[in-house]
């Protein structure tokens, strides 16, 4: 990983991992000062299979109606999602 490189020798370091990714950050520099230093091949991997069926299901929503209307509503919820801290939900 090319932020491997930015570790200075000598300095000490935190080590912080959220959902497959490992941060490292100096001690006593503030949190969000942190940088990528790796990741899980397991958490890559997934992110590969769930990229694969999201482009499965937009290919098949180009021929089946039923499921474009519902990535239809799917694209407005993250929309109204992005302009608005609250969005409320309501099951159809």
């Amino acid at each position: 990983m090319e932020n491997v490189g930015k570790l200075e020798p000598g300095a000490t370091y935190i080590y912080e991992k959220a959902d497959g990714v490992t941060y490292a950050r100096k001690l006593g520099d503030p949190p969000d000062t942190r940088f990528e230093v790796g990741r899980d091949a397991s958490s890559t991997r997934e992110q590969i299979l769930q990229d694969q069926l999201w482009h499965d299901i937009r290919q098949a929503a180009r021929y089946n109606p039923g499921l474009q209307d519902a990535l239809d509503r799917v694209i407005v919820i993250y929309q109204l999602g992005r302009q608005h801290e609250s969005v409320q939900h309501h099951p159809v």
